[in-house]
This record gives structure tokens, C-alpha cells and sequence, in this order.
């Protein structure tokens, strides 16, 4: 009986070891503590979070090239205008078929708020790559191993395209809200409120068609009638209507800004204020500079008042390196802050972890692309409108208003409670206003200088490279160049493809770089949309 059982016994546990031996190979390299799928609304915030870290932060490398301040200090690298691969947002995008393929998973139908999202975000990432590089993959991209070498779309197909997204997202969000879907879980920017994501889609297709405006006249794009369709049909096409409707990134304790008193040690010293930014609101007596800029140690050493607009001063952009960093170090004794030239606010950058919040899209810029459109004759309206109220936005962003205005500084360029003094400035907007480098033109290449200036100075430290990209679609302001930008005295009008497309996608890559460039991969040649 008892060898009868040991038999039986001894069959169980060969059975059970062959049928484990039967289990596939993609069955056991499962880790069974690892979650193998995850909620739209997770996958959601990381590629929100991707909006702000991935396409230029404040004082980063795209705020150099902005020309909002410079670097002093080669260690921490050079203000040269010598651009390498783009940023790479095809790893996002891949977020993006994943959120809209787990919201599917999850019972949603087919039009919802991750799907119109995700129209957005197509939009929004290829833009910000074709916008640096020109023609890209795109509508073979992303299929995976099906299709490894994927076409490259010419950079005209892939903005018609953008702009079918957006059109595409706004009738989504429009649908969803008429039947009271009016909500998405996981967005942190606008606490999934569809009806702000709906007006963050217009303000994109308005930014997009000033993009194009050198492409104004395209029969297919239809840029013009396509402006003054969002102008004249809010109702269709609702779009910004205050600060409180920016898209933008408020940082915190833990998602620290940029500059912040972890970091005061190591470039508070090194990144001085540019040229080109503190020269436009000195000339117009612009208090802005006052709230975001220290004045210039030596200025104050001279007997200068810290109220006086001509103690602000930057470093131009082409300045050599090494005069840049002597000039910026040079003692003025004790009780100053050191150099000739000045730096950020400490008060407003290296006291807190908060700073300010960044503009992704924000109502300043929306107001001076409307302006824009105007005064080029898109579309009629009042352009002088819509330019003051972007100035004052801006300026109303930085706490400059009606009144006597206290103003706060380093009197040594430390950052300690007894280093800061205070001054006060009265301030009339209509004052301001009423000075000849501001007041508004008309519909003349004067006034559309002016819209362009006063964006410039609206995009100081945020909203990524849209300064550059505005400086080179319309060459203003003039952006400062010489040794210290390097690239033979040029400002660099593009970036390079990624170099792994050079061998993974090789023929593809050199037919769209022989149709652009003459088959030249350079910095130096100019996009279509440039053109």
C-alpha cells in the first residue's frame, strides 16, 4: 500500500514539473511585482510635465540663446550659437498612444477627453521639433517594429497636419463638454477642466499661424482665413481671456524652479543679465527689469540710485568669453555687489523654491498674435487693443501697476536679509504708454516692430524658444552677435537631426536632407517655414 502511494507520489510531482516546463518563456519573464499597465491619468502627467521640462526652462541653454542673459563662466558652459541633435519628443509621443490606448482599455468611447488631449499633444511636440529641424516623420512615425525606416514628411505637410489636430481637438472638446464631459483625472494644469484645454488649443493654432507667416499666401495652409476664423468666432473658437487662463508650470517645494537658494553658490555670480533683453526696457523705462534684474554693482559703487534705469546694464550676447567673465567679477569693494554688469534678482530667484510661474501658452503672448494678424491684415480689428492689453498683462505679471511701486535689491549681491535695500518708482501706465518706442503705429512696419518688441520682453524666461523662434521669423529684435556667439558671428537657424538617423533610417534621412539642404545637415540653412 505504502509503495503505492510513493508511485502515485512520485507521477504528481512529475507532472507538476512538466507542465511548468510547458509555460512559454514570455509567461516566466514576467515580474510579477511589476505593473505591466497603468492608468491614462498617470501616463497623462508625464507628458504634461514633458510640456514644461523638455522644450527650454528658465535660465537654461534656450534662455542663452534667447539672449535674456549670458554665461560668464565656461565651466557652465558658453553663449555660442552652435546647436546639436533636437530634442527628441518621439518618446513622448509614445506616452501619448499609450495614455489614449489605456483610456480605451478602461471602457472609454471613442472621442474623449485623453483622445482630444492627445490631439493636442501631437500638435504640441511636432511643432516643437519641426520648428527646429524642418521636415521630420510623421505620419509613418510611430508604428513601432511595423515600419522602422518611416518616410520623411515635408515640413509644409507636417504644419497642415498640426493645424487638422487642433481643428480635430477643438470639435472633440467642444463635443464633450455639449454633453457635459467636461473633465479629465490626471491633468495637473488646469485640474481637468476641458473648457481651459479647449481655449490652450486656440492659443496654439493662433501661435502656430503666426509660425507661419512667412507662408501667409499658401492656398492649402489658408493661414489668413484661418486666423480670422478664431478672431471672429469665439463662440467656435474660444480662446484666452486672462492671466488666469495661462497654461503654465508653478513650481513648489519639490519641482523647485531653476534658480533657487540650493543652486545661489553656483551660478548666481556666473549668469549675468543680456544686452539685448536689459537695453529694450531700459530704453522705455520699463519697470519690469527692475523686478526681475539687480542693478549693476559698479553703477551703485559710482553714486547712482538703484531707481535710475541706467544703473541696469547687460553683457552683450557676442561678448568675448573672457572679457565677460573679468567684467563680471571685478571687485567694487565692500558693501557692492561685484562687476560691471547685472545680474538676476536675488530676491525673486534665490529666496524661495517657487519663483514665478512659466508660461507654456500664456494671454500675453495671444494678445500680441492677435495684434500681429491685424496690423499684417489678416483679419480687421483693433490691434492697439489687443497690444496694450498684452503689455499689460505682462507687466501686470511682474506686480508693475498703477502707483507707487517698492521696489527690492542686493545692495551686495548676497542674498542674506541685511544684503537687501529698498526704492520705490511711481508708475502711470498711460505714461509709458504715450513714450515714442512704445506707443502703437498703426497698421505700418513701426507698429509691427512695437507688437514684436513687446512680445520679446512678454517671453522673458518662459514659454521655451519662442523668442528665438520669433527673432528669426521676423528678425526682431536685433539679436546681438560677435565672438563670445561663436558659429563665424551667424545665429544659428536650425538644429541637427538625431544621429542615430544617419543609420537606423539612412536613405530616408539623406533624401529629406538632400530635398531641404542640398544635402547639407548644417546649422547654418534655413527651414521652409522660414523662407
Amino acid at each position: 500500500m505504502k509503495t503505492n502511494i510513493k508511485i502515485a507520489y512520485a507521477f504528481l510531482v512529475l507532472g507538476l514539473a512538466l507542465s511548468s516546463c510547458e509555460k512559454t518563456f514570455e509567461y516566466l519573464e514576467k515580474d510579477p511585482n511589476r505593473a505591466i499597465t497603468a492608468p491614462a491619468s498617470l501616463v497623462l502627467q508625464g507628458i504634461e510635465f514633458d510640456l514644461y521640462d523638455d522644450t527650454g526652462r528658465p535660465f537654461s541653454s534656450e534662455m542663452r540663446w534667447n539672449q535674456f542673459y549670458a554665461i560668464n563662466y565656461n565651466y557652465y558652459g558658453t553663449n555660442e550659437y552652435q546647436f546639436g541633435e533636437m530634442p527628441n519628443h518621439y518618446f513622448t509621443l509614445k506616452n501619448v498612444i499609450k495614455m489614449e490606448e489605456e483610456a480605451k482599455r478602461a471602457g472609454a468611447a471613442d472621442v474623449n477627453g485623453y483622445s482630444a488631449l492627445g490631439k493636442f499633444f501631437r500638435a504640441y511636440f511636432y511643432d516643437q521639433m519641426s520648428v527646429r529641424v524642418g521636415d521630420l516623420p510623421a505620419m509613418e512615425a510611430l508604428e513601432g517594429r511595423g515600419n522602422l525606416t518611416p518616410k520623411y514628411d515635408t515640413q509644409k505637410q507636417i504644419y497642415a497636419q498640426i493645424l487638422t489636430w487642433l481643428d480635430e481637438a477643438n470639435t472633440d472638446m467642444a463635443s464633450l463638454i455639449a454633453k457635459g464631459e467636461t473633465t479629465v483625472p490626471g491633468d495637473f494644469y488646469f485640474n481637468g477642466d476641458l473648457r481651459k484645454w479647449q481655449k490652450t488649443v486656440n492659443a496654439l493654432k493662433l501661435r502656430i499661424l503666426m509660425r507661419l507667416s512667412k507662408q501667409a499666401d499658401d492656398a492649402e495652409l489658408k493661414v489668413q482665413s484661418r486666423f480670422a476664423e478664431v478672431l471672429n468666432n469665439p463662440a467656435k473658437f474660444p480662446i484666452f481671456s486672462g492671466m488666469g487662463d495661462n497654461l503654465q508650470f508653478v513650481s513648489n517645494n519639490f519641482n523647485k524652479y531653476p534658480s533657487n537658494p540650493d543652486n545661489f553658490g553656483f551660478d548666481a555670480t556666473r549668469q549675468n543679465m543680456a544686452k539685448t533683453y536689459i537695453d529694450l526696457t531700459v530704453a522705455r523705462q520699463d519697470p519690469r527689469v527692475m523686478v526681475v534684474a539687480e542693478p549693476a554693482g559698479a553703477q551703485l559703487k559710482a553714486g547712482k540710485n538703484p531707481s535710475d534705469f541706467s544703473v541696469f546694464v547687460g553683457a552683450s550676447s557676442g561678448e568675448d568669453l573672457t572679457d565677460m567673465t573679468e567684467k563680471a567679477g571685478r571687485d567694487n569693494g565692500a558693501g557692492f555687489a561685484p562687476g560691471v554688469y547685472s545680474f538676476q534678482s536675488r530676491s525673486r530667484y534665490y529666496t524661495n523654491y517657487v519663483g514665478e510661474a512659466t508660461f507654456i501658452l500664456g494671454f500675453p503672448e495671444l494678445c500680441f498674435n492677435l495684434a500681429e494678424g491685424i496690423n499684417r491684415g489678416w483679419a480687421s480689428g483693433d490691434a492697439e487693443s489687443w497690444y496694450k492689453k498684452g503689455i499689460k498683462a505682462s507687466q501686470e505679471f511682474y506686480g508693475v501697476k498703477d502707483g507707487t511701486l517698492t521696489m527690492r535689491y542686493s545692495r551686495t549681491g548676497g542674498r542674506d536679509a541685511a544684503d537687501f535695500g529698498t526704492y520705490t518708482i511711481d508708475f502711470n501706465f498711460e505714461q509709458y504708454y504715450a513714450q515714442p518706442l512704445v506707443k502703437y503705429d498703426g497698421k505700418t512696419a513701426a507698429g509691427l516692430e512695437k507688437i514684436l518688441t513687446q512680445k520679446y520682453l512678454a517671453f522673458f524666461m518662459n514659454s521655451g524658444m519662442e523668442a528665438y523662434f520669433n527673432y528669426r521669423r521676423t528678425g526682431v529684435p536685433n539679436f546681438l552677435t560677435g565672438v563670445g556667439t561663436g558659429n563665424s558671428g551667424r545665429i544659428a537657424l536650425r538644429w541637427l537631426y538625431p544621429f542615430s538617423e544617419r543609420t537606423t533610417n539612412e536613405t530616408n534621412y539623406k533624401e529629406a536632407i538632400q530635398r531641404q539642404f542640398g544635402g547639407d545637415d548644417s546649422i547654418n540653412k534655413a527651414l521652409w517655414i522660414s523662407q
